[in-house]
């Protein structure tokens, strides 16, 4: 019965102080970083993005004529 309260209160103990070990200590944060301002300049052909459009077009056109 001794050895068994004895382990008991051994096991409690240890339990006890791993609870505690870290403390209660404020986040660490990391400063922010200030990337230089990227300016990106799209530049557009004189087809304006149609192209896309009308490739698909004449792909409809073909297979709606292969029938």
């Amino acid at each position: 019965m001794r050895k068994t309260v004895f382990t008991l209160a051994a096991i409690a103990g240890m339990t006890a102080t791993t609870a505690f070990a870290g403390g209660m200590s404020e986040p660490m944060m990391e400063e922010e970083v200030m990337a230089p301002e990227v300016v990106v300049e799209e530049s557009t052909g004189s087809s304006g993005g149609i192209v896309v459009p009308l490739l698909l077009l004449a792909v409809i056109a073909a297979v709606a004529s292969g029938d």
